[in-house]
């Protein structure tokens, strides 16, 4: 490890890895509270679409990511409440457009894209130093809104009907945590990939949620189970020459595993 530290590709790469670990497991407890996994999903496969134009037109692929997962991102939910067509239809719906999208735009383009494979799958040691000024910038981002919302976040997850009572500003709340969510997802490609992404939401806070019931526990132990697995499964990738995403899904799903068998072993 202190052999890789000597270099400037995989100081970014482990930068990004922490920073982004803390993101996506701050967000993915509250995602998997309000049960909006499969959001997250569609989210992330619409942003293929932007990818494709991107390297259509021939500007980054991130900005154009961010740019479709944004709009997909705001598009369902204010379609959602609007009740003009159910939720997991416009899942559906931005999920398949996206890919097909991406797809076409791919196709029309001259040549080889090789950069968007790092996109699908993942490829932590491609992140650049601007990518990593941007994982400061969220990180810091989702830590203020987390610590100053995170007991309105408690009851709107839980129970929506309370948080209307209690008049908290509910839309202000939802397009906080979606643009947030959005751009965790996008900043997050270059470690999973779109294709595993939403591991890194879903996996960190299953496995807080073993051991702790509480939202507050949750919100600290979920960002450290993250941390730790993008952490081992970066060194493992380098030291055996892997693709980076998939060895860190891998170490998750490991943890996972472990943990229950813990979980089965003590209750």
């Amino acid at each position: 490890m202190i052999e890789l530290l000597a270099h400037d590709f995989f100081r970014n790469a482990l930068g990004t890895t922490l920073l982004t670990g803390v993101s996506c497991g701050l967000v993915g407890v509250y995602i998997v509270a309000r049960r909006m996994v499969f959001i997250s999903g569609g989210i992330t496969h619409a942003s293929f679409g932007g990818l494709g134009l991107a390297y259509f037109l021939g500007f980054s692929p991130l900005l154009g990511a961010a740019i479709f997962a944004l709009a997909a991102a705001f598009s369902i939910q204010r379609l959602s409440v609007s009740r003009r067509l159910r939720e997991d239809t416009l899942i559906g719906l931005f999920w398949s457009a996206g890919m097909a999208l991406g797809v076409l735009f791919i196709y029309l383009s001259p040549g080889y894209a090789p950069n968007l494979l790092s996109f699908l799958f993942g490829n932590v040691l491609t992140v650049t130093d601007s990518q990593l000024h941007l994982s400061i910038l969220l990180c810091a981002a989702v830590l203020l809104f987390f610590a100053c919302l995170h007991r309105p976040l408690f009851y709107v997850a839980f129970d929506r009907e309370y948080s209307q009572a209690q008049r908290l500003p509910l839309p202000l709340l939802d397009a906080g945590v979606t643009l947030l969510l959005a751009l965790c997802i996008v900043l997050c490609m270059k470690l999973a990939g779109i294709i595993l992404v939403i591991s890194y939401l879903t996996i960190p806070p299953a496995i807080a949620g073993l051991f702790h019931k509480n939202f507050r526990q949750q919100l600290i132990v979920a960002p450290v189970v993250s941390v730790v697995g993008s952490l081992v499964g970066l060194y493992l990738s380098a030291l055996l020459d892997l693709p980076s995403g998939a060895t860190i899904v891998l170490c998750f799903l490991a943890l996972l595993a472990g943990c229950h068998l813990l979980k089965r072993k003590t209750s």
